[in-house]
């Protein structure tokens, strides 16, 4: 079976996706992290993922792996686990940069529909419903103001990140929003066959409950 999750930076779709993933005993596959981690390791070699020359040189040579360890996915990139290093903003931007390059997209999208014909999945990112698995069982758009996203993001790295500031935060945000929603391939949108879930006054269970009672109740 496979669930896809979609919507825009910071709604929760992949904290819902994991837990899902987690009721339903299925595997899951946060797509967000794949492009995080291409982002991450052409900043490594000095790369910025704006540049779409650089990058496509750089790509014969990205060697990418996906790994469950205890439930959790992990994203190896030349066998290092570069998971703990790729939800700074710096990288949030890079991956939005490097989301419009087409030949870096269809690469990762080989990966994730290998990921979903193997296996029972629940996956999220932009274009889940409407370009990397159409065929989906089950499909929604996950969404929350731009305000409240960017709340729930500065509470996440301000343990971290103590000089995070929420309004840069929601500016980046909003920046990205238009990036993503009116990129040339792929871009961010409903699937028309997609249920919309707002989160914007929603809590993490309240959110996870309203998504499994739908898919209990269409299967």
């Amino acid at each position: 079976m496979k669930i896809a999750i979609d919507g825009p930076a910071g709604a929760g779709k992949s904290t819902v996706a994991k837990a899902i993933a987690q009721k339903m005993n299925f595997n899951y596959l946060d797509t967000g992290a794949m492009y995080r981690a291409a982002a991450y390791a052409m900043i490594e070699q000095g790369i910025e993922p704006s540049d779409r020359t650089a990058v496509l040189n750089a790509l014969p040579g990205l060697s990418m792996k996906i790994i469950y360890k205890d439930g959790v996915q992990k994203v190896l990139i030349d066998g290092k686990d570069v998971t703990p290093y790729i939800r700074t903003p710096r990288i949030s931007r890079g991956a939005s940069d490097i989301a419009i390059i087409p030949e870096l997209r269809l690469k990762l999208v080989d990966i994730q529909r290998e990921v979903a014909n193997t296996y029972d999945v629940v996956m999220d990112g932009r274009d889940i419903g409407t370009y990397v698995l159409p065929d989906a069982d089950f499909k929604f758009f996950v969404t929350a103001s731009p305000h409240e996203r960017a709340k729930r993001r500065y509470l996440e790295l301000k343990e971290t990140l103590p000089e995070a500031d929420i309004n840069e935060i929601e500016r980046d945000i909003i920046a990205r929003d238009e990036t993503d929603s009116t990129r040339e391939f792929a871009p961010l949108r409903q699937a028309e066959d997609a249920i919309l879930v707002d989160t914007t006054e929603m809590d993490r269970d309240q959110v996870i409950a309203h998504i499994s009672a739908m898919i209990s109740g269409a299967k």
